[in-house]
């Protein structure tokens, strides 16, 4: 940072440099704090355009910094809800009757999720897989007799 830069923060406390007369903006500087921005908006569902927004820089820049984050997408909220019970529980174990009823409720609904999904899927057993159904394939076949077509006299 050259001498002439001034640091200040904005409305939402991120360290800003005001302009000092350069071009183009101030090169993005990586922090744990935005890091755990990433992670929190990606938890929310957030895309890739909109964290940038965010954290006020290009998507390029976002994926060059927060590449190891990005690619665990998916898993971020689930780390979020299994953080989320373990703050709710170390509340009820504190005493705290609201957490235990939040817990409570979460528990109901992520059951009838479950048996929503199991009724969407109307009893049918899990696809067996490509090799499974290959060999499945192979066997009906066989008991069908292929026509002929395995005999030992035929030609085409």
């Amino acid at each position: 940072m050259g001498e002439s830069e001034i640091l200040t923060r904005d409305l939402f406390g991120e360290l800003r440099t005001l302009p000092s007369g350069g071009r183009g903006r101030p090169r993005h500087q990586w922090s744990q704090q935005n890091e755990n921005r990433v992670i929190l908006g990606l938890a929310m569902g957030f895309s890739d355009d909109q964290l940038a927004n965010g954290l006020g820089v290009s998507v390029p820049t976002l994926r060059k910094y927060y590449f190891s984050v990005l690619k665990r997408r998916t898993m971020q909220r689930d780390r979020f809800e299994l953080w989320r019970m373990e703050t709710l529980a170390e509340q009820a174990n504190a005493g705290n009757t609201g957490a235990i009823r939040e817990m409570g409720k979460i528990m109901e609904r992520r059951d009838k999720a479950r048996l929503a999904a199991a009724l969407a899927a109307g009893g049918k057993s899990k696809d067996p897989g490509k090799k499974a159904a290959a060999k499945e394939a192979a066997k009906q076949a066989a008991s069908e007799g292929w026509g002929g077509l395995l005999s030992p006299g035929y030609e085409h």
